[in-house]
């Protein structure tokens, strides 16, 4: 029997989910009668007036067999006139005439031109229906999903999704954030190549919007560096303060911690004696840590013995990154500095700045690994 490979089978099951949606959408009953959406939500005390609203207003109510009549005969100038109309007359779209941007998006690819008049019927869907509904964000929330797999996005359609999602940008913006800018502001995080491509499409547009994280907009940038994402860059960019040698309030790890910020560089930390442990993915060997958070980072000096990297603590909004159950804070860590522990001093500039920097981590690559001296750049 033959045997298919993992990424083969879930970009067939992918696939077949989006089959499976969008012969849904273009199948459903449009025999008239009352619909669920269209009866007066009731609550448990009788009040109607304490649910949301679902019952279409008058003026909306025949938009969803105008669209359909608009799929079924995409060359009729008459009926697309009559869809048109009625999507003007509509301000806020049922439900079921939202879900049928999903078709409209498959009749009217936007290959074929904008300027087709099932594009622009998808155009003012997408401007006026909720998140829940809204064709145009949901479309780049799968796409993150695919791109992961490996399938290759078509970056002009979502741009295009992303800029006519209406109210829905922001949700958009939320996938792009936990699915893609998360991910590339992470140690030791594979970046597929095509989520990369989407994130640099569209982190510009939702920055304008002002749906990007400040803090995970510069962890990123830090993490993927100038050459691998020269946009996050360039979004993320903004006048630093002024900054100098900041002490650390507490640290931890290896033993003796403090040696290796009194300034005396011959004195050092052994940091091969500190045991991977649960919280190795924060602490690392030695954890240099901050309270109140740093307001920014903006370089790092390092003498040791041995190579290494450096990574940052960046706290984030609930939610966003790994979690500190422990301390109580969402947060990623960026890769600062990778040194090469000659025995003489390294400095490492940051790109941009970071931001809301809760701690510093050492993390050894050699058994005999040795940190003489560490300081931290930054402001209060």
């Amino acid at each position: 029997m033959r045997r298919f490979p993992l990424r083969t089978l879930l970009l067939m099951l992918v696939a077949l989910i989006a089959f499976g949606r969008l012969w849904w959408v273009t199948h459903q009953d449009v025999t008239p009668g009352p619909r669920p959406e269209e009866r007066a939500p009731k609550t448990a005390t009788g009040d109607a007036s304490q649910a949301a609203p679902l019952v279409p207003s008058p003026e909306c109510r025949p938009l969803e067999r105008a669209l359909d009549a608009a799929l079924r005969a995409p060359q009729d100038a008459r009926v697309q006139a009559e869809a048109r109309q009625r999507m003007d007359a509509c301000p806020q779209p049922p439900p079921r005439a939202c879900e049928l941007g999903t078709a409209l998006s498959v009749r009217a690819p936007l290959a074929a031109g904008e300027d087709a008049p099932l594009r622009g019927l998808l155009a003012s869907l997408c401007e006026r229906c909720p998140a829940t509904a809204n064709h145009c964000a949901q479309s780049v929330a799968q796409a993150l999903l695919e791109a992961a797999i490996g399938r290759q996005p078509d970056l002009a359609d979502l741009r295009w999704n992303l800029r006519h999602a209406g109210s829905a940008a922001a949700a958009a913006c939320t996938s792009l954030v936990r699915l893609a800018l998360v991910p590339a502001a992470q140690s030791d995080v594979p970046l597929e190549p095509a989520v990369r491509a989407i994130l640099l499409e569209l982190a510009p547009e939702c920055g304008r919007g002002d749906h990007l994280p400040a803090a995970v907009v510069r962890a990123a940038a830090v993490q993927q560096g100038v050459k691998e994402a020269p946009m996050l860059v360039a979004i993320a960019a903004a006048p630093t303060v002024e900054s100098g040698a900041v002490e650390p309030d507490l640290v931890t790890g290896a033993e003796p911690a403090r040696q290796a910020f009194d300034r005396d560089v011959n004195t050092g930390v052994p940091v091969s004696n500190a045991s991977p442990g649960k919280r190795w993915a924060a602490d690392g060997a030695l954890r240099a840590g901050y309270t109140p958070t740093l307001k920014q980072l903006t370089s790092l000096r390092i003498r040791a013995k041995g190579p290494g990297t450096l990574r940052a603590i960046v706290r984030t909004p609930e939610g966003a990154g790994m979690k500190d159950p422990e301390r109580g804070f969402s947060f990623v860590n960026p890769t600062v500095c990778r040194y090469q522990g000659t025995g003489q001093w390294e400095r490492c500039e940051l790109p941009v700045p970071l931001l809301d920097v809760d701690a510093v981590s050492v993390f050894p690559e050699r058994a005999d690994g040795q940190v003489q001296e560490l300081e931290v750049h930054g402001a209060r």
